[in-house]
């Protein structure tokens, strides 16, 4: 059972303070490691979309796991579950995964069940250059029979509301040899059905754009962040033992986009640049 929060007054929501209240604040929920869910996510990456129980789940598959599931009537205007509950009840209309820093402590295995224990760390107000920002961090434990797999801390940012679209930059040829990718509207439904995320700037164009003010439907950060990770596994020959990204700029569905990375002293650091020029995420990965 998750610890929850009274909403209180439509004032008090719109305070730092009363939303403070909401550290500390935790739940827990399970999930199954099923061969359809490591092959979905498979799929969506174009790998090889068998999968056994006992063998390794894809990498990043622990961001498909135990999604917060609400009725239809309780969802909000962006389709996410209402605020409220396990996460504070901010106002602000726009809200995006800005980043996450992982460690992986065991593997995932095709038919794990796995439990997530996530609390929410700490609140940050700030004024960004486009209006309010509050940040809402939160840490995640997923444990299996074996213990403890992953820990995260998922960085969660609120906005106000969305301007009009800007027009889309010019587009640039990428240099010869380099992996062109694509996600389109086919890829983006299939990853929000995979992870059951709701927000509709991933499959509602006329919302994404007219309402949050994107230029089109918008790339999963954790989509574009499991293409690095899975780069970074297959340039060093295993999994990382610890991996963070952070979003820098959203990715237009339908935009080309390639994957970049560069060795450094401590391991590797990665990036998604679209056809623009523009990087969209930046990550790196470290070995012990």
């Amino acid at each position: 059972m998750g610890t929850e929060k009274a909403l209180g007054t439509e004032e008090a929501l719109g305070t730092e303070e009363a939303w403070r209240d909401w550290i500390g604040s935790s739940e827990e929920a399970d999930d199954v490691i099923a061969p359809r869910l490591s092959a979905g996510l498979a799929a969506v990456l174009d790998l090889d979309a068998a999968a056994y129980a006992g063998q390794p789940a894809p990498l990043g598959i622990h961001w498909c796991l135990a999604p917060p599931i609400a009725r239809q009537s309780g969802l909000g205007p962006d389709g996410h579950p209402a605020r409220g509950g396990f996460l504070p009840p901010i106002p602000l209309q726009r809200r995006m995964w800005a980043g996450s820093s992982a460690t992986f402590h065991d593997a995932l295995l095709t038919g794990d069940r796995v439990k997530r224990r996530s609390t929410v760390a700490d609140i940050v107000m700030k004024q960004g250059r486009s209006g309010r920002l509050c940040f809402v961090g939160v840490t995640h434990r997923y444990e299996t029979e074996r213990g403890l797999a992953v820990s995260e801390r998922q960085d969660i940012v609120y906005r106000d509301g969305g301007a009009p679209a800007a027009a889309t930059a010019e587009t640039r040829p990428f240099a010869p040899g380099q992996d062109v990718l694509e996600a389109g509207p086919v890829a983006l439904f299939r990853y929000s059905a995979l992870t059951f995320n709701g927000h509709r700037i991933h499959y509602d164009l006329a919302y994404a754009r007219d309402v949050e003010g994107y230029a089109g439907l918008v790339v999963h950060g954790p989509l574009q962040a499991t293409l690095l990770l899975h780069r970074a596994a297959r340039l060093h020959g295993r999994c990382p033992d610890r991996f963070s990204f952070r979003g820098m700029a959203p990715l237009i569905g339908g935009q080309a986009f390639v994957l970049g990375s560069t060795t450094t002293a401590d391991g590797l650091a990665l990036h998604v640049e679209s056809d623009t020029g523009t990087r969209t995420m930046a990550a790196e990965a470290w070995w012990a």
